[in-house]
């Protein structure tokens, strides 16, 4: 299938994408201690504190402070929705407040989606204890029982006399109080908020470019900075013609830089400029020789080894039952190495100093990034802050501070603030990428349609290996087997196991639902295969293969009558496939035909999810949307393929 990424985008947005949400009970996960600490976190939160979270000014102004970095995926709108649920106020009431890397703020980092399931319970502790605290300061103002008070759009009510009190008038004597330790909590029945498709403020702002993102970063006195990377990822600068690119307008300076992938370090040449680009104009001027790699891979023989220990039994994840003897069907799939292509390219703004160092970061992690930022400065994490922007796109790229620690070197080395900036290429042939694979899985069939033996042996490069050199031991990773680790049909028997291929000094991360990505689509597709084998329809046969009345086999119930599975259209074709990963279940079910040139085009895509609540049915609905979007880019555009440890 051959087609501009202009094309396709357009193409795949116009087709009919139905989004059918599953709202069941709340299965959220709270993690770590709840903060509620009484301190000021960021210069921007002016107000009286009643947490760290919430500042409530005397005119009534409330801000919440959104502490985990939003990247598109709605975080921005979602914690301060939970919180301002629990305070009682609408999102109209509110001013969002982006948070720094705060520890006193809890756990920052945004990945595995597991922003809103980590954050639902303790997000609305610390919105219910700050109405507690404001209900408390009425109560006692009326002399009343706290019982007898109710809050409503930013208000304490007395239905008795009639009074009310708003959250301006009692924050002063509510901050003296003792903070709730165990807040009472509403229902369910009683959210406004929660549940509803409530409007994103973040959206007007991004539509109209007075959003924030890393790229609009600037200070005082700062300077450009665009690096040339060597291409092998291993390799070391032996030579560049550092006097011509010096004397071209604009430049300040050239000299080496090194960024840290990892384990891995990969050298390069900065030019320093005093604008964005010059320093580009420059790049295209510069000419570097590179020491020849250490290790020279290619896709071919990377992928030919993990042929080979697909072959092989590998190291058991889990094992279930009694192994029989008989015919086996068996197939081997293949998913390739992508890059996550978020729309804005890697880039910081760092400012260094002798005892303090301030940065602008797009960064997914930034506790990560502040201890990675301590250590290679020396200096307490205290003396590190870092700013978080709108991130344009992620997708598992701004996990990894890599970007970060490389304008940190070199605003050390500049003693100035320095904006470093990458290009799309940059993105594209660096990396890091999200590991390829070959999956060989074989089953057996009993008489009637049943399994009874399935295996999935899964052969992949280990992110965990690339970064931080841990390569699996006699325990093999979870993460590489999710989630497929565990049998998702009902098998007699069941093995699951995995062989590991050492592809360093290719750098490795986490991309949008990481190995889950490469794991499903194999066993799905020979799902498909082995109904065909059984002589049934793809959906009945996994229906067969289910529990009745189970989670999964009531949900492809739900997918099936949703997308009308049974209904017939001629020159139209149906697939579908189904998963339980992060906690969620999810169905898609495609419907296609054929084009005028005789290809293939999507109609079609029905996407039925199991999320348990959702914060802003709107943000899941985006979210389906885009993973639809990515997972055909990945399905149907160029890989990433690499000639002697390069990305070519």
């Amino acid at each position: 299938m051959k087609t501009s990424r202009r094309n396709f985008i357009k193409n795949a947005g116009l087709a009919s994408t139905a989004i059918i949400l599953g709202v069941y009970a709340c299965q959220s996960e709270p993690e770590g201690e709840i903060i509620l600490f009484k301190t000021n976190v960021d210069d921007l939160a002016e107000g009286t504190p009643l947490n760290a979270f919430i500042y409530i000014e005397p005119d009534g102004t409330i801000k919440i402070m959104s502490h985990r970095p939003d990247m598109g995926q709605g975080t921005h709108q979602a914690i301060p929705l939970i919180i301002a649920e629990e305070l009682d106020v609408s999102l109209d009431q509110v001013q969002i407040v982006h948070a720094p890397a705060d520890k006193r703020l809890g756990r920052q980092s945004v990945g595995g989606s597991s922003t809103i399931r980590t954050s639902f319970t303790p997000m609305r502790k610390v919105g219910a204890a700050a109405r507690e605290m404001l209900v408390g300061a009425a109560a006692k103002i009326w002399a009343i029982d706290p019982s007898q008070c109710r809050t409503e759009n930013g208000y304490v009510l007395n239905p008795k006399s009639g009074e009310k009190l708003s959250y301006g008038d009692l924050v002063t004597e509510a901050s003296q109080l003792d903070v709730p330790e165990d807040p009472q909590l509403k229902s369910v029945k009683e959210f406004k908020w929660i549940g509803k498709s409530v409007p994103r403020p973040a959206v007007p702002l991004k539509s109209s470019g007075r959003a924030d993102f890393g790229m609009d970063m600037k200070v005082e006195g700062m300077v450009y900075a665009m690096v040339e990377r060597c291409p092998h990822f291993n390799g070391k600068v032996e030579s560049y013609n550092k006097e011509e690119v010096e004397a071209l307008p604009g430049v300040i300076q050239c000299l080496e830089s090194e960024k840290k992938t990892g384990d891995n370090s990969i050298r390069g040449v900065a030019i320093i400029a005093q604008s964005q680009w010059s320093a580009w104009k420059a790049k295209q001027v510069l000419k570097v020789k590179w020491s020849d790699p250490e290790r020279k891979h290619s896709t071919v023989t990377l992928f030919e080894q993990m042929r080979e220990n697909a072959k092989e039994a590998g190291q058991t994840f889990i094992e279930e039952g009694l192994a029989e003897r008989g015919e086996f069907i068996e197939q081997t799939y293949e998913t390739p190495f992508v890059a996550h292509s978020p729309m804005e390219p890697q880039n910081v703004l760092v400012d260094v100093k002798e005892d303090f160092c301030e940065i602008w970061a797009t960064t997914q992690t930034p506790s990560w990034a502040m201890s990675e930022v301590a250590e290679f400065l020396g200096l307490e994490e205290e003396k590190i802050k870092i700013h978080i922007p709108f991130l344009g796109g992620g997708f598992g790229r701004r996990l990894l501070p890599d970007f970060i620690l490389e304008g940190v070197d070199l605003s050390k080395k500049l003693k100035k603030p320095v904006k470093l900036v990458w290009t799309r290429e940059d993105d594209t042939q660096q990396g890091p990428f999200r590991p390829g694979s070959v999956n060989r899985v074989r089953a057996r069939l009993n008489a009637n349609g049943k399994l009874a033996h399935f295996e999935h042996i899964v052969s992949a490069p280990s992110i965990n290996h690339s970064l931080f050199n841990r390569a699996p031991g006699e325990k093999v990773s979870a993460g590489i087997m999710e989630p497929i680790g565990h049998p998702f049909y009902d098998s007699t028997y069941f093995r699951s196991a995995y062989a590991f291929i050492d592809v360093q000094p290719i750098p490795l991360m986490w991309w949008r639902s990481v190995y889950s990505s490469t794991n499903v689509f194999p066993q799905e597709v020979f799902m498909d295969e082995l109904a065909e084998k059984a002589g049934m329809d793809p959906l009945a046969f996994r229906l067969h293969n289910l529990e009745e009345g189970s989670r999964y086999f009531e949900f492809l119930k739900f997918l099936e009558r949703k997308s009308n599975w049974n209904s017939k259209k001629d020159e139209v074709g149906k697939g579908m496939a189904v998963t339980h990963c992060f906690q969620s279940t999810a169905g898609h079910v495609v419907e296609v035909s054929k084009n005028e040139e005789g290809g293939i085009q999507i109609d079609k895509v029905i996407c039925a999810i199991q999320c348990g609540i959702a914060v802003n049915p709107d943000n899941v609905k985006a979210q389906c949307e885009g993973n639809i979007i990515m997972g055909l880019t990945a399905a149907l555009k160029d890989s990433i393929l690499f000639e002697e440890s390069a990305a070519v």
